[in-house]
């Protein structure tokens, strides 16, 4: 029988039916592989990838391949996005066993001790571009097992010994700690920057941690060519088809280096950390066109992930699946008779122009996928009209083309709730709410993190994901880094004492529960599971981004700027370990470790913490006034007079305007410290932009 009925994950129940005798990880699996002595066929995917859906089709699905499975092994099938640590452990163990990098679905033969033998991706049901068939596979990899046990009991050793190799080896002197790694990051950025954006070739992501830095960068150095590669990639994903020009938001990655047409599923854990990217691109970019494009791109990702992506008790879903009816693009992808029989003659001959349905099929030969080919004033000025003209035109138009796809068959949506991709979500939108004004936004990010305290939060402790009401498995690092950074955004849009009791306590938890805290050359940092969690072959300590950014580096980064707030040096301690066993990495391949160096930035050259006081009103004011400026080492909470039992870090007096006084609740104070110094009291907004100039780190060689 099948096992899968009674899981949470929508991927895992997409298998429920399968003739496969799927297991979900766990010890009665692992116990039956043992007491049988069956190897187990480790499958791992998620609900919103394509190759996963057609292996699925042509072989799980399929009885004498699940024959085959049920014969020779005990099978389990595993969400990479409920289990990562599962997925990363593994995965990593492809790469040294096949000496080449993984993916979805990732298939894999273990021993019953768990110890992988063998292993790819996806398998074609028969022979096929020179893989091999997964049903003349499967008794060969078993055959295997059973013949060769002590061929891989030596692999496993080896596998096991270069797993402890993978883990840093030792730690620097953090006195020894300069600005190099930072500059030597914005070199390689800067030089593997594509002319379309976007850092080397196809397939591209959008690597929105090394955006982030490039950004800051430019804010704190003033490096042009930093800020130019940031803005290009963000320009031209917002033009690519990378981007739903209908509906919002951001697929996953481009399948070309033009950003053109997309592997479709979108993700939260993109469209999170984009929210916050393109909303300070914003701040920065000082072209009107730019700067426009960007505030279309916040507000319609905004929309969607409110529309489309927000449970009505506040949690955000994970995924939309790239796939409708068994096709991938179905739901986005056009017919160009289709689009004129939607619209009136003045707007299609806008549209058609403008997204490139006046131009070949992009799109398996046959289909148009709508990117932006040309600007819109020069559609303009070829049709002979006004630009004011063409806007409202393509406005109409593309209300309407909304309208007609929404009536299409739209691609599956995984609505389970992820802990620390809701983290990612709630501090972009708490950012794009912040810059842009929109409470709307902040109250979609405040009634996120309430969802996660009340439901996942158990016992002083994290769990990691919750679909229809039950919430399970124990929370990895990311949960814990990527909630709290997040709340450290939110508290700066609307501050509530409730976030800040959240986040000590999830702090304390990342130092008792993950932090290395062993008397050896290589303590230091934090672990992707916690010192309670199950025993897996290995336990991982990550340093480099990937697609979402390093738990290692958000955990220092958040616990630095939280440490600075209250004063409270373990954390600062915790950081500086945490970057003190990187460093090493650092200097060897900066740019593959963005989110630390933003921690050794803040280390070197401590964040501004501003305490804002006053009558709630008027802090508004101030708040309103202050958010058109782009501060990346600067956090502000603005505090009303009325709160009590602050901290004492945060407990500013509000000393009244001199005499002749004006009314006593026009004034605001600001207090500014940097590091273990702080300023006197400011009462003036100009002169408060003045006290948070950045200091440069003058990394200019």
């Amino acid at each position: 029988m099948n096992h899968l009925a009674y899981e949470t994950s929508p991927y895992l129940l997409q298998h429920a039916d399968n003739p496969v005798d799927w297991h979900p990880w766990g010890e009665a699996a692992l116990t039956l592989a043992r007491e049988q002595d069956k190897p187990i066929l480790l499958s791992v995917g998620y609900s919103a990838c394509h190759w996963c859906h057609v292996m699925a089709h042509e072989s799980f699905e399929d009885e004498s391949v699940a024959k085959l499975m049920n014969e020779h092994f005990i099978n389990i099938k595993v969400d990479r996005e409920e289990r990562p640590d599962i997925d990363q452990i593994y995965q990593a163990a492809h790469a040294m066993l096949m000496r080449r990098s993984g993916g979805w679905p990732l298939t894999l033969f273990l021993t019953p001790q768990q110890q992988p033998y063998f292993g790819g991706t996806y398998f074609p049901k028969t022979p096929r571009h020179g893989l091999p068939g997964f049903a003349d596979l499967l008794p060969r990899v078993a055959q295997v097992y059973h013949q060769k046990k002590d061929q891989i009991a030596e692999q496993s050793t080896s596998l096991a010994e270069a797993f402890a190799h993978s883990l840093p080896q030792h730690a620097a002197d953090a006195n020894a700690f300069t600005a190099q790694p930072i500059a030597g990051a914005v070199r390689e950025l800067t030089g593997t920057l594509c002319p379309h954006g976007g850092f080397g070739g196809a397939p591209k992501f959008p690597h929105p941690v090394e955006l982030e830095f490039c950004l800051r960068r430019y804010a704190l150095d003033n490096d042009d060519q930093a800020k130019h590669a940031a803005l290009l990639s963000l320009q031209k994903m917002a033009l690519g088809g990378i981007y739903d020009h209908l509906g919002g938001g951001f697929s996953r990655y481009s399948v070309d280096k033009y950003w053109s047409i997309p592997h479709f599923e979108k993700m939260l854990y993109d469209n999170g950390p984009l929210l916050g990217l393109y909303s300070d691109a914003y701040l920065v970019s000082g072209d009107a066109a730019n700067k426009a494009r960007f505030a279309s791109v916040v507000e319609e990702t905004a929309a969607w992930v409110t529309r489309e992506m927000t449970a009505p008790e506040g949690g955000y879903y994970s995924s939309i699946d790239a796939d409708s009816e068994h096709e991938e693009g179905k739901f986005y992808v056009w017919q160009k008779h289709e689009v004129a029989a939607l619209l009136a003659p003045q707007e299609y001959q806008v549209v058609a122009p403008y997204y490139g349905l006046n131009r070949g099929a992009n799109f398996e030969h046959k289909d148009w996928h709508l990117e932006v080919t040309q600007p819109l004033s020069a559609v303009a000025q070829a049709v002979g009209i006004t630009l004011q003209q063409a806007e409202a035109l393509l406005a109409s138009a593309r209300q309407k083309l909304f309208a007609a796809r929404a009536l299409r068959v739209h691609p599956g949506r995984d609505d389970k709730i992820l802990t620390s991709w809701n983290g990612l979500m709630i501090r972009g939108m708490a950012r794009a709410g912040r810059i842009f004004g929109r409470d709307d936004w902040v109250a979609s990010a405040m009634r996120a993190a309430d969802f996660i305290c009340a439901h996942l939060w158990k016992n002083n402790r994290l769990l990691a994901t919750s679909k229809d009401g039950t919430a399970h498995l124990n929370a990895y690092l990311d949960d814990y880094a990527f909630l709290l950074n997040a709340l450290l955004e939110l508290m700066q849009a609307e501050f509530r004492q409730q976030d800040l009791a959240f986040a000590i306590a999830l702090a304390e938890v990342l130092l008792a529960q993950f932090e290395d805290r062993n008397e050896n050359k290589a303590s230091g940092g934090f672990f992707f599971t916690s010192h309670d969690h199950e025993a897996l072959i290995h336990r991982p300590k990550p340093g480099h981004d990937n697609a979402t950014p390093s738990g290692n580096g958000v955990a220092a980064f958040a616990l630095q700027r939280l440490g600075h707030l209250l004063g409270e040096a373990r954390y600062l301690q915790a950081a500086e370990k945490t970057l003190a066993l990187f460093y090493p990495a650092l200097q060897q391949n900066p740019s593959l470790h963005c989110g630390l160096l933003n921690t050794l930035d803040e280390s070197l050259n401590p964040p501004n913490i501003v305490i804002l006081r006053g009558a709630k009103v008027r802090l508004r004011d101030w708040q309103q006034a202050l958010r058109v400026d782009y501060w990346p080492h600067t956090l502000m909470f603005f505090l009303p007079v009325e709160l009590e039992n602050l901290p004492a870090t945060l407990d500013k007096p509000l000393k009244p305007l001199p005499l002749p006084a004006l009314d006593p609740a026009a004034a605001v104070n600001a207090w500014v410290c940097r590091g273990v110094t702080c300023m006197s009291a400011i009462s003036d907004l100009e002169e408060l932009r003045r006290a948070c100039q950045p200091v440069s780190l003058s990394l200019r060689d």
